[in-house]
């Protein structure tokens, strides 16, 4: 297959799974389920989230058995089941948050992952970053405060106010705690990333399905669904968007690298704002396209330059390392 019609099915498969991940997503966790003149709404997060990393794992099980079959995984199992546990805690934060913030809030926060994922390598792995990756940093940050200033809160019900916003931190700070802990399994274990997608999601469905268990939450998810059996598919077909849009970014990855990779996932999720907007009446003020332009330029920004090595000053003929 010639490698610029590769890339383009690469990237365009990212875009569609993507893109059809988000608009159903708003679509189960922000509509209203009717039953003759009872109308309620799907609450019900983490049986939603588990059947994705179940979906995920299972797709991570193929890959790794006919298509790439990864080196023997000698990490700490203590490795797999935290960092597990962090990237499930920011997938149903995330989730969660939706139904205080609408889906442009929603993916234009979490589009601020790579500060904490900055703060938590400087802090745990001891990095050390180029000054123009803080100043992207910061345009993102700038873009994000705009974006999420509110003119009021009369909308919020009383005792949520922010609370979307609020969760939506958390999973940002689970997104640092995930990153900082997958490069400790890189540079101690050169765990690749096959074998951790699959293992990530396999403990995160041990997790889901012991939570929903112990919550209760099981019964009432089973008994939503039998009350309005078209959400079934809808999570369905969520899960398998989810797992094709994971096999298009690691085709990307393995194929053309990292930065073309985040190029594109970074394009897909301003496209997705669009289609928020577009297609679900999401509506955004000038003040908050403002910020959403800053927050997306941050982001192409820092995937072109913010990676790139800082320059060595030399000192005495002696170059020094910055990394």
């Amino acid at each position: 297959m010639n490698r610029n019609f590769k890339l383009c099915t690469c990237a365009g498969g990212i875009f569609v799974c993507y893109f059809y991940y988000g608009v159903l997503q708003e679509r189960i966790t922000r509509g209203i389920y009717k039953i003759g003149d009872v109308e309620e709404k799907f609450v019900y997060i983490l049986p939603m989230v588990g059947l994705q990393c179940l979906v995920n794992t299972i797709y991570a099980m193929i890959l790794n058995r006919f298509v790439n079959p990864p080196a023997k995984d000698t990490t700490t199992p203590g490795y797999h089941a935290a960092v597990s546990l962090t990237y499930l805690l920011a997938m149903v934060f995330s989730n969660k948050a939706l139904q205080w913030v609408n889906y442009p809030t929603q993916v234009v926060g979490k589009s601020c992952k790579p500060i904490p994922v900055m703060l938590m390598g400087v802090l745990l792995s001891r990095r050390r970053y180029p000054l123009r990756k803080y100043l992207f940093v910061l345009l993102i940050v700038v873009g994000v405060a705009v974006f999420m200033y509110k003119d009021d809160v009369k909308k919020e019900p009383a005792g949520t106010e922010g609370l979307g916003e609020v969760l939506l931190l958390l999973s940002l700070l689970m997104d640092g705690l995930t990153g900082a802990i997958q490069d400790m399994m890189k540079n101690d274990f050169k765990c690749s990333s096959g074998s951790m997608m699959y293992s990530m999601n396999l403990w995160g469905t041990v997790y889901t399905g012991l939570a929903v268990v112990m919550t209760g939450e099981l019964l009432g998810f089973l008994s939503f669904v039998q009350r309005h059996p078209s959400v079934l598919g809808q999570l369905a077909s969520l899960s398998v968007a989810s797992a094709l849009g994971q096999y298009f970014i690691f085709m990307t990855i393995s194929e053309f690298g990292p930065l073309p990779c985040s190029i594109i996932t970074t394009t897909r999720k301003f496209f997705t704002v669009l289609g928020s907007v577009f297609l679900l009446g999401n509506s955004l003020t000038n003040r908050q396209w403002l910020g959403a332009v800053a927050v997306f330029t941050g982001l192409i920004l820092d995937s072109v330059y913010g990676k790139t090595p800082a320059p060595k000053p030399v000192t005495n003929g002696k170059a020094k390392t910055d990394l």
